[in-house]
């Protein structure tokens, strides 16, 4: 059965940070994911993770900095601040944010040469940097935006320690096909995110996405990783409608 964590950016945005914790748990989530930690202490994070039986399975670095030219040194403090904030919460994943580069030719230069230097810091920490496609269409002007791309990268690093995490929302603006990519990339993804399209809004039935196919898909080539939700809900962020049949939702049926 696939394994489901709430975003944490994205859902239950009506309550702050810290009480989020409490809300993924009673609607069922065994993980979460947390992009934007850094308004909070990592240890008050790890208090809420610990109180509430929760994995952080997922958090990014806090600037989209890692493609853009002449931006090495910032790259460089907020991926050791990564690093700091996955040790305390035992996380083993950071998406590692590319940034908008607006085409400019030594883009993949630079990627690539803070991606291998950051490769060595994550080897060291245990942990796993992600390369997530995002659609250019929601973010114009963002280095990497196509599954292909991302697998070219990761191939070129040669690291265990580098992944790619494949959001199935931005995949399907950029390419669909979404089967033909998750069976070509499966050896390279070890994180998987969905939302509806358009919208971004519920993995359910009322958007173009068959997320039922998807999921057990996903099961049939015996995924390991984690979902992540990370999607802005319609109108109840505790309506978890679409996932009662994999264990969560507080309105279960």
């Amino acid at each position: 059965m696939p394994k489901f964590a709430a975003s944490l950016s994205w859902l239950f945005q009506d309550v702050p940070l810290l009480e989020r914790f409490e809300r993924a748990a009673a609607a069922g989530f065994q993980a979460v994911e947390i992009q934007n930690p850094y308004d909070e202490s990592a240890e008050s994070i790890a208090s809420e993770l610990k109180r509430h039986k929760l994995k952080a399975v997922l958090i990014n670095t806090s600037d989209g900095l890692a493609a853009v030219p002449e931006c090495d040194s910032q790259f460089r403090e907020t991926l050791e601040r990564a690093l700091s904030y996955a040790n305390v919460l035992e996380c083993d994943k950071i998406h590692c944010v590319a940034g908008r580069t607006d085409g400019d030719p030594r883009a993949e230069e630079t990627y690539l040469t803070n991606l291998k230097w950051a490769s060595q810091q994550a080897a060291a920490h245990r942990v796993q940097l992600m390369l997530e496609p995002l659609n250019d269409t929601d973010n114009p002007g963002y280095f990497l935006t196509g599954s292909e791309q991302a697998r070219r990268l990761i191939d070129a690093l040669g690291s265990e320690h580098v992944a790619m995490q494949f959001d199935a929302y931005h995949i399907q603006i950029m390419e669909g096909s979404l089967t033909q990519s998750l069976r070509r990339h499966l050896d390279v993804i070890t994180h998987i995110q969905v939302g509806g399209v358009p919208g971004r809004h519920e993995p359910d039935l009322h958007q173009e996405i068959n997320y039922p196919y998807l999921f057990e898909l996903i099961d049939e080539l015996e995924f390991e990783g984690w979902i992540g939700c990370e999607y802005a809900p319609t109108d109840n962020t505790d309506s978890f409608t679409w996932a009662n049949r994999y264990g969560i939702g507080l309105n279960k049926s």
